[in-house]
């Protein structure tokens, strides 16, 4: 995968134009971008060198590498406006690690084709459960934040499919939190505090569990590098400023934005070859 200066730069301009989106993706929907990161990816790297047969792979460790910084830009912003539950954030990181962590080894294993229909699959279920589900927590009365071993257990889970599907996990995290009626933004803003447990364990199990020399160059395991620091770059920059759009907009408008989102984004998936 050897390349002049000239094509790693047009790489890198690519790189942080979609961390830009991702970024702002985090602050709006509470997830890293991790959906459109995945599909884009997905189309772009067999062009960049990527072996045809890890490129679907190589785009889920690299959306969830990317993811960290992403997550935690969003999160802070978040945090700064009181926005976090951090006693459900504590209760579901260990669950999270662990979730994450088995479910990159279990993708690891999955043939790249196969991936790319799971994720489009889990695309359209979670749209269709933000458009049809409960809307508690959208406006009544404040509720203490979930804790306790069922949030440990969810977050497991949540951490598994998170690997599997190269997400921060905000489709789960947020219309369970909604569930139990945490108000939406508030639901985001700790999605996205729990996307960067997700995103270490998820990212580190694709690079340490890739078979030997599953890229060619600039990589770590399955993790391409241009792609992860370059998304990740971007995406810090802009995360507040999706932040401060969610804050702008009624939980039910964050509904439809996110359905609309997933919609998109398993057709392109569904159509990536």
């Amino acid at each position: 995968m050897d390349m002049d200066w000239t094509q790693l730069a047009a790489q890198w301009g690519v790189f942080l134009l979609l961390g830009a989106v991702a970024g702002v993706l985090a602050g709006l929907l509470g997830v890293g971008g991790g959906l459109v990161l995945v599909a884009a990816l997905a189309w772009l790297l067999p062009s960049m060198g990527v072996p045809v047969e890890a490129a679907m792979h190589a785009a889920l460790a690299s959306s969830l590498a990317s993811i960290v910084l992403t997550a935690a830009a969003s999160a802070r912003a978040h945090a700064r406006r009181g926005s976090v539950s951090w006693p459900t954030v504590a209760w579901m990181v260990p669950g999270l690690l662990l979730g994450g962590w088995l479910g990159s080894a279990v993708a690891v294993g999955i043939d790249g084709a196969v991936l790319r229909w799971i994720v489009a699959g889990y695309c359209l279920l979670a749209a269709a459960q933000l458009l049809g589900g409960s809307r508690r927590g959208a406006g009544g009365p404040v509720v203490p934040p979930p804790r306790g071993w069922p949030m440990a257990a969810a977050g497991s889970a949540i951490g598994a499919v998170s690997a599997v599907v190269g997400i921060g996990g905000g489709s789960m995290t947020v219309p369970l939190l909604v569930w139990r009626g945490v108000v939406p933004v508030r639901a985001v803003g700790t999605s996205s505090a729990c996307g960067v447990a997700i995103g270490l364990a998820s990212a580190a199990g694709y690079a340490l569990h890739a078979p030997a020399g599953a890229l060619p160059a600039y990589a770590m395991g399955y993790v391409y590098l241009p792609a992860a620091i370059g998304v990740a770059m971007a995406s810090v920059l802009a995360a507040p400023w999706g932040t401060r759009l969610a804050h702008r907009l009624s939980g039910s408008a964050l509904r439809r934005l996110f359905a609309a989102f997933l919609l998109a984004v398993a057709l392109a998936l569904a159509a990536t070859r």
